[in-house]
This record gives structure tokens, sequence and C-alpha cells, in this order.
């Protein structure tokens, strides 16, 4: 089993299924964005979730959540 993570902006999925490094370096760089630049968005409307996905994990058997690709 591994982990990975989706990150929310009011409940809008920005990056999806990211390592727990590449979740750590998101989640700070958005929360910097957030606090420094004037955007539609308020800290508190950053969120994530941490799933548990099967090795062999394959798209194409699981549903992603709805957003954009995170690159």
């Amino acid at each position: 089993m591994e982990k990975v993570y989706h990150i929310y902006a009011k409940e809008e999925c920005l990056y999806n299924n990211l390592s727990k490094e590449e979740f750590n370096s998101t989640w700070e760089t958005l929360k910097g964005m957030v606090g420094l630049m004037k955007t539609d968005y308020e800290l508190e409307d950053l969120s994530y979730e941490e799933c548990v996905r099967a090795h062999g994990y394959s798209s194409a058997n699981t549903a992603e959540p709805d957003g954009h690709d995170s690159y």
C-alpha cells in the first residue's frame, strides 16, 4: 500500500496523486503563495486528502478526483 495526497482549493482538486515528498513541497509552496500574493483564495480555502492505494496502481482502474492535471 502506498499513501498519496490530493490538494484542494475551495473544494476543487489542484493536484492529485502526489507522493509524500511532492505533497510536502507543493503544500508549503501553496500556503506561501496564498499568504504573500493577492489571490482569490484564503489559507482556509486550502485542504488536502491523504489516500492509500494498492501497489501496481493503474489510473484505468481507479477514478481520480475532479480537477486538472498537476503539471
